[in-house]
């Protein structure tokens, strides 16, 4: 019978050596860190590094979202007048096409993460738990204001080569700086909205379910207030009366409505998404409007102090 060997007494362990090389170069801290989840969020967003199936919704709404800049400068081209405004943008398409984005692709920064179970690989590196929905937050921020500035240069450049003299090309520029600002307002909103909303589970599906129905409902739900409000302000056929408070209150339940009301308070004349011009009472927008970034990355850093924890 073979017979059981025991270690000796007092015996060591044995560690070999493999032959793998120590890193000796710099170690660029917590930084470049927050930098890098940023940037890979960011490529993350447009579906590079994976697939081509990963790529098909970024490029279809990035698509939809220029072809109006595009008709414009065809038509502009041909002797019409500018049909696109900077500040608005084609209201309805813009809402449409970024709910979907932000559904389809804000699960992609941060469901992946809870779902692979790799946030304490991130964490393990120095850097704090804030850090992570921070880079993320700011990495799906660049890739909103993408899909909305990029649109606006484009319809912007059109229009500069069709019109003549330094007056018109300087028209065309103020015109284009509001709409800029609007478009980050935009950006930083939506990122802001959509990213804790994903957070919420790991399931892709399930994450972009809840994204996309809190845009919808809130502005199916903001949309039909103002239209009965607005019914009951009629004093008489086609004469509507001064817009009621209840009407103005109507706006504040959707993020694209909140948009509006904070846009015609800082001087916006175009009405869109059927927001009436909230006059003094924009400041109220645009206090709900901060309010509801602040409380959504609260949630987002929260959720992810929750997740270092567990």
């Amino acid at each position: 019978m073979p017979t059981e060997t025991h270690p000796a007494p007092g015996a060591a362990g044995v560690i070999h050596d493999l032959g793998y090389r120590r890193y000796d170069g710099p170690r660029l801290g917590r930084s470049r860190i927050v930098a890098a989840l940023a940037w890979h969020s960011f490529r993350s967003a447009f579906g590079f590094g994976r697939g081509a199936r990963a790529k098909v919704v970024p490029a279809i709404a990035f698509g939809a979202l220029c072809l109006p800049a595009v008709v414009n400068a065809f038509a502009m081209s041909r002797g019409e007048a500018r049909l696109v405004d900077y500040d608005t943008y084609i209201a309805v398409l813009r809402n449409l096409v970024m709910t979907v984005f932000v559904a389809v692709q804000a699960p992609e920064l941060v469901s992946r993460d809870l779902r692979g179970r790799v946030l304490p690989l991130y964490f393990s590196r120095p850097i704090k738990p804030g850090d992570y929905p921070l880079a993320k937050f700011a990495g799906f921020t660049a890739a909103c204001l993408v899909m909305l500035e990029v649109p606006l240069l484009l319809l912007y450049a059109g229009a500069v080569a069709n019109v003549h003299g330094g007056g018109a090309v300087w028209a065309e520029t103020r015109a284009l700086i509001p709409g800029l600002l609007i478009g980050l307002m935009w950006a930083v909103t939506l990122a802001a909205i959509s990213l804790p909303l994903a957070s919420l589970t790991g399931r892709r599906g399930f994450a972009t379910g809840a994204v996309a129905i809190a845009f919808l409902l809130t502005y199916t739900l903001a949309e039909i207030l103002l239209q009965v409000e607005t019914l009951g302000t009629h004093t008489g056929p086609g004469q509507p009366a001064s817009a009621s408070l209840a009407e103005k209150v109507s706006g504040l339940f959707s993020p694209f409505t909140l948009f509006d009301g904070v846009r015609m308070w800082l001087g916006g004349t175009n009405q869109a998404n059927g927001v009436p011009d909230p006059g003094a009472f924009g400041a109220v927008y645009a206090l709900v409007l901060i309010a509801l970034v602040g409380l959504c990355l609260a949630g987002l850093g929260a959720r992810y102090r929750k997740a270092n924890r567990s």
